[in-house]
C-alpha cells in the first residue's frame, strides 16, 4: 500500500520538469514527469518525490483535514 499526500505547487521549473510543493510550512522538490497541465497554485498528490496527479483544492483540503483528524499531520499543514 502506498500513501500519497496532496500538496500545493509553489514554483515550477518547466525545463527540468521539477516543482517545489508546500504542505503547511514544509517545502519539497518533486518531479512533474508523471502529470500534465499543472501550474503554480494547483494541488497534486505526491509520493516518493513524484507528483502523481492533479486534485482540486477542495479535495486536497478535505484529505489533509482527514489526515490531521487521524493525527497524521499537524493542524498547520491543512492550509
Amino acid at each position: 500500500m502506498c500513501l500519497a499526500l496532496p500538496a500545493r505547487i509553489v514554483s515550477m521549473d518547466k525545463t527540468s520538469d521539477m516543482a517545489t510543493v508546500a504542505l503547511g510550512e514544509v517545502k519539497r522538490e518533486v518531479s512533474l514527469a508523471l502529470v500534465e497541465d499543472v501550474s503554480v497554485d494547483d494541488y497534486v498528490l505526491i509520493h516518493v518525490g513524484y507528483a502523481l496527479n492533479k486534485v482540486s483544492e477542495e479535495e486536497a483540503e478535505k484529505t489533509l483535514a482527514l489526515f490531521s483528524e487521524a493525527g497524521l499531520l499537524d493542524e498547520g499543514a491543512v492550509r
